[in-house]
């Protein structure tokens, strides 16, 4: 996939992976529509990375993911600023046990809301030109992930969405591709303080054992990771990318 030129939309990414993600888009040529619920992280991120890669390549567009129509909006003002949308990265994600409506809103309901979004301003049948979906979830699906049971079902249902996305006929239909890509430990804020995020203190224990043999990547890693992913993967695909190695395809 060319990527010079294209346009992107990303969640989550004033910080973390989604900012490793618009970082990477960036320096191939790409223009990219930060979205973010911190607005003065935001802005800061998108002045830095105007100035590195031209403020005429760099958006910044306040987002809430449980907020349909503040969500919808940042489409909207993507379109009105660049004149197209390629790439819709549903990238906004949490990981609080404790707060199981507002994780489950944010990691799956949020990742179905954009992906509803992005069908709507891409797809051929609608007037679009297609484009391409990436959906964040973590290899917390391939094994449950015992310490943290809820998050752990929101990453099932986001590579079951994407997969069910992904089959032909919806490409047929609309044009566009659904791909997930399933981080391992990574090095960012969704694990700074772990001890609050469980359901219980009782299950430090499980998450010590959850994470006993992962080596702790940084997200530049990921993000260098969805360039390669974006030229070779199939539509429907699952993509693990952990312990600091190169993105594998899971065929699960």
């Amino acid at each position: 996939m060319e990527l010079k030129g294209k346009v992107a939309l990303i969640t989550g990414a004033a910080a973390g992976i989604g900012l490793a993600y618009s970082q990477e888009l960036l320096k191939q040529g790409a223009k990219v529509s930060i979205c973010d619920i911190d607005s003065e992280i935001g802005e800061q991120v998108v002045d830095d990375l105007g100035n590195k890669y031209g403020r005429k390549n760099v958006l910044f567009c306040r987002c809430d993911v449980t907020d349909y129509p503040q969500y919808e909006e940042a489409f909207e003002m993507t379109m009105e600023v660049f004149n197209r949308l390629d790439i819709v990265i549903n990238n906004a994600g949490v990981m609080n046990d404790r707060f199981w409506e507002l994780e489950v809103d944010v990691n799956l309901n949020g990742v179905i809301r954009g992906t509803l979004l992005a069908y709507r301003f891409m797809s051929k049948d609608r007037g679009g030109q297609g484009g391409t979906i990436v959906n964040t979830a973590s290899t917390a699906f391939t094994r449950p992930q015992v310490s943290t049971p809820i998050y752990t079902a929101t990453n099932y249902a986001i590579v079951g969405l994407t997969r069910a996305y992904g089959d032909q006929y919806h490409v047929n239909l609309t044009g566009v591709r659904s791909m997930v890509i399933c981080p391992g430990l990574t090095d960012t804020g969704l694990v700074k303080e772990i001890r609050k995020q469980l359901m219980s203190s009782e299950y430090e224990a499980a998450w010590q054992r959850d994470n006993a043999t992962c080596k702790m990547q940084s997200s530049e890693h990921v993000g260098r990771s969805l360039v390669e992913i974006l030229a070779k993967g199939q539509s429907g695909s699952v993509w693990i990318v952990d312990n600091g190695t190169p993105a594998r395809e899971w065929r699960g």
